[in-house]
């Protein structure tokens, strides 16, 4: 079981256990609770402690933050290749390929998913949380949590400048301006069970651009959410009149040119929210996606390409 250790301050001496837990390392509520139901989920110098235990400067807290229940349902193992960039205790980040999904759905039963690859690897049992979905079609670094509290960090930089996603989309036509932001509400389709639309009571939603490269009809996009909001990229670029190639959904199905909207993440920058380490990763684009622009050289990016 993965353990985080901290060295309690001059300034936190005389405070407890709990206050230690809470306020210095951010465990819900939930989570302290089942620590104190855990054989050494928590440790003072060594020994066993209680919450309600008093801190000194000096003393050493040692505290477990995986996972002590298995899913209630656990995920079909399956030999599907899955990229794992980067990986420790607490979290790892794979190059999800397109096609498949992060859980099983009822709606797509026989789709690969990252848990099935995940436990073929790993074990059946092998606990994990899904930090930054993307959807079934899009490739590129996913982060996923190792337990529920790395997963609760990780989440609260989500959106913030310590987690970083940059995107790459390959869109139909060239967007004038070249750079450029997208603010524009998005909500429920009331007349689709998973489309979305722009609307005026919607979540905020907040998406930037830039035309890095363009021939033939088609633009390679960089793309930066400022929100995370289901589908946003897609929807946006769709709303300024330059859906992404393949989008069957907010676009023009086109299988011969790709079958699937050309999304990728490619980029990737955070603070583990354990070490303090920053993450800086990148995926190359896929081979359907490099395909439609040809040979592309990020030099080309400091260009004006329409």
């Amino acid at each position: 079981m993965e353990t985080i250790t901290r060295v309690i301050q001059p300034q936190e001496d005389g405070t407890t256990v709990r206050h230690i837990l809470k306020a210095g390392l951010h465990f819900s509520t939930h989570a302290v609770a089942r620590l104190t139901r855990t054989e050494n989920g928590i440790l003072l110098n060594g020994c066993h402690a209680r919450t309600v235990d008093i801190v000194h400067a000096g003393d050493v807290l040692t505290v477990e933050t995986g996972d002590h229940r298995p899913p209630k349902v656990l995920p079909t193992p399956g030999n599907w290749p899955l990229p794992v960039v980067w990986e420790d205790g607490h979290l790892l980040v794979v190059n999800k390929p397109a096609g498949m999904t992060a859980h099983a759905s009822n709606f797509l039963p026989d789709t690969p998913t990252v848990a099935g690859a995940l436990a073929y690897t790993r074990g059946q049992d092998f606990i994990f949380h899904s930090v930054n979905r993307l959807d079934k079609g899009t490739t590129g670094l996913m982060v996923v949590a190792k337990s529920g509290y790395v997963h609760d960090l990780l989440r609260r930089q989500l959106h913030t400048e310590r987690f970083y996603r940059e995107y790459r989309g390959i869109c139909l036509g060239c967007p004038e301006p070249p750079a450029g932001t997208i603010d524009a509400p998005i909500g429920r389709d009331p007349d689709s069970a998973i489309r979305r639309m722009i609307r005026s009571d919607g979540a905020a939603a907040v998406s930037h651009y830039q035309v890095l490269s363009s021939q033939d009809g088609l633009s390679l996009v960089k793309l930066v959410p400022q929100t995370g909001r289901t589908h946003q990229l897609r929807l946006h670029m769709a709303s300024i009149g330059h859906p992404l190639a393949g989008d069957w959904l907010y676009g023009t199905e086109d299988t011969a040119l790709i079958p699937r909207p050309a999304l990728h993440a490619c980029a990737l920058r955070l603070v583990h929210p354990v070490t303090g380490e920053l993450l800086s990763l990148t995926a190359p684009l896929p081979e359907d996606m490099a395909r439609l622009v040809g040979e592309y050289h990020e030099h080309k990016e400091e260009s004006s390409p329409c």
